[in-house]
């Protein structure tokens, strides 16, 4: 964000709220395109786009030292321009990085707002997904102008650390002061809320009325806010979309890799505090060969200090039990992140048999399949494999959480949905993938049109269905509005699901005999990284 000083003409324009207390609040608007607003660290202008929805980019939520807790930015005078995404998380320039620098400085929200007023508006707080090791707040599918239009609502999205950046465990090894070192992607969310918490009413929002929501890797991440003590009462309800996340790492394995950085590098334990200097090109290279070497990435870490107990298992966390939750998954997420691996798309039933005994027992295979191919007749023999596969990873850590929440007395405020619609793209062969909800709940299919083709009828009713759904969850705690049939709580007896499809629906326990064959089996985390990371060939 640029620095620039405040002109008297400006001055002018401004428009100032007192409050009762003849104090003046923390809101200030410009009556042209580029507004500011007075935050609790300085003043920062953004721009008014063309749909009338007021943006502000790139804006400082925190700062921090490497592998330090986060504390609030340091306060500046003047304004700063917040025209532009900020820095990312340094990490492997895949498809889910964005083309912003790559620093240490990427502790950044971008906020969309209808109005710079008092009107209190519902706040949707976004976690990116891409696991705990990659991509950022500025994907063009989050993009929140239209879902701030359509719902009158302010939505926010954020940069934070990632990969070893976020979770290099080094309390053992440098004691105490970086005991929460193998954690500290995750205060970043927290410092993140605390930040709304302090200055989204100068953005027009509730800072009492905020739901944080997520997808894959951004789920995982709502997953711990709901486990966390410090992230208590900083947020009122939340989705995990495709990323229950129900295990920490333990210190063992965080403690393993730690270790194996410190020897790739040549680095001594006595000398661990070099890793803070250490280049980010050479510290990105060298954790890359450790994950490789060890099967294991650097993610949130029980360190009994952030997290003193696993987050879902083997208990829910009764801290949360009365936030509401909203969580699913879509039907085939494995034909996103498998659909790479040459002939998967076109496997006879012995090709797609043998390969599920990377996931299932072997002898639970043909037990396995009959069942699945009974709630799809027609498909072929990848569209089964891609179900099971899927069943046996996102839906089954799904169905724990849910069934957690109502354990530990979510009785009444839980809601779970199943995303079916076929994407028609590639003749349909990839069913219903991991993200295909992210262009539909942000409204926003033309960012998504090489998973939901082109602009139709078909792909409005799901942005309807599915974009109402999240708003109307996020103003109340409760999906249900005109665009979906009535929605029921999630319970142990109804286990009542929406099914998001054209039209959609809502079926008590659905695929019954799918879930009731899984249940046989723990978490896909119980056993480290997720299975279709140990099954790509």
């Amino acid at each position: 964000m640029k620095n620039t000083a405040m002109d008297r003409r400006q001055f002018i324009a401004r428009s100032f709220i007192v409050t009762a207390a003849g104090v003046l609040a923390p809101r200030l608007v410009f009556a042209n395109t580029e507004p500011v607003v007075e935050t609790a660290q300085g003043s920062v202008r953004g721009r008014l786009n063309e749909a009338g929805i007021n943006v502000f980019k790139g804006m400082r939520y925190g700062q921090a030292p490497r592998f330090m807790p986060p504390v609030a930015p340091t306060p500046w005078a003047g304004i700063q321009d917040a025209f532009d995404y900020g820095d990312q998380s340094p990490q492997a320039r895949t498809r889910l990085a964005s083309s912003e620098p790559m620093t240490d400085d990427c502790l950044r929200i971008n906020v969309w707002t209808p109005g710079l007023d008092q009107a209190k508006r519902p706040v949707l707080l976004w976690f990116h997904g891409g696991g705990f090791e990659a991509g950022s707040g500025s994907s063009p599918l989050y993009e929140g102008t239209r879902m701030a239009r359509r719902g009158d609502v302010v939505v926010a999205t954020i940069n934070h650390r990632l990969n070893v950046f976020g979770h290099c465990h080094l309390g053992n090894i440098l004691g105490e002061e970086f005991e929460q070192s193998g954690n500290v992607g995750y205060l970043d969310l927290i410092r993140a809320m605390n930040w709304v918490k302090e200055n989204i009413a100068g953005f027009g929002g509730d800072p009492d009325n905020v739901m944080i929501y997520g997808q894959s890797g951004g789920g995982r991440k709502v997953s711990l806010c709901y486990a966390g003590q410090d992230a208590q009462s900083l947020f009122q309800k939340g989705v995990v979309q495709s990323g229950s996340h129900l295990k920490l790492q333990s210190v063992e394995r965080a403690d393993e890799l730690t270790r194996s950085l410190l020897s790739e590098l040549g680095i001594s334990a006595a000398n661990a505090r070099q890793l803070q200097q250490i280049d980010i090109e050479t510290l990105s290279a060298a954790q890359r060969k450790v994950i490789a070497a060890a099967g294991a990435r650097f993610s949130p870490v029980l360190d009994n200090k952030t997290f003193i107990a696993h987050p879902w298992l083997p208990d829910a966390p009764t801290i949360s039990s009365r936030i509401p939750m909203m969580l699913g998954t879509t039907r085939t997420e494995l034909s996103n992140q498998m659909g790479t691996i040459p002939g998967i798309f076109d496997m006879s039933v012995a090709e797609a048999k043998e390969r599920l005994n990377g996931f299932l027992d072997e002898g639970d295979v043909d037990e396995a399949w009959e069942i699945f191919q009974a709630s799809r007749p027609q498909a072929n023999p990848s569209e089964v494999f891609f179900t099971i596969v899927s069943a046996r990873g996102y839906v089954r850590d799904q169905t724990i959480m849910a069934e957690q929440r109502v354990h530990a007395g979510s009785t009444d405020n839980t809601y779970v949905y199943r995303l079916m619609w076929r994407q028609p793209v590639e003749g349909g062969r990839r069913v219903s993938q991991h993200s295909l909800d992210l262009p539909f709940m942000f409204d926003n299919v033309a960012a998504g049109a090489q998973m939901t083709g082109p602009d139709t009828e078909q792909t409005r009713a799901m942005a309807d269905s599915m974009a109402n759904s999240w708003l109307a969850f996020a103003r109340s705690g409760n999906p249900n509005n005109s665009s979906v049939p009535a929605w029921a709580a999630y319970d142990l007896e109804r286990r009542n699901t929406m099914l998001f499809d054209v039209p959609s629906t809502a079926v008590d326990d659905p695929h019954k005999e799918e879930r009731l064959f899984m249940a046989r089996y723990a978490s896909q985390q119980d056993g480290g990284n997720a299975l279709h990371r140990q099954n790509m060939d």
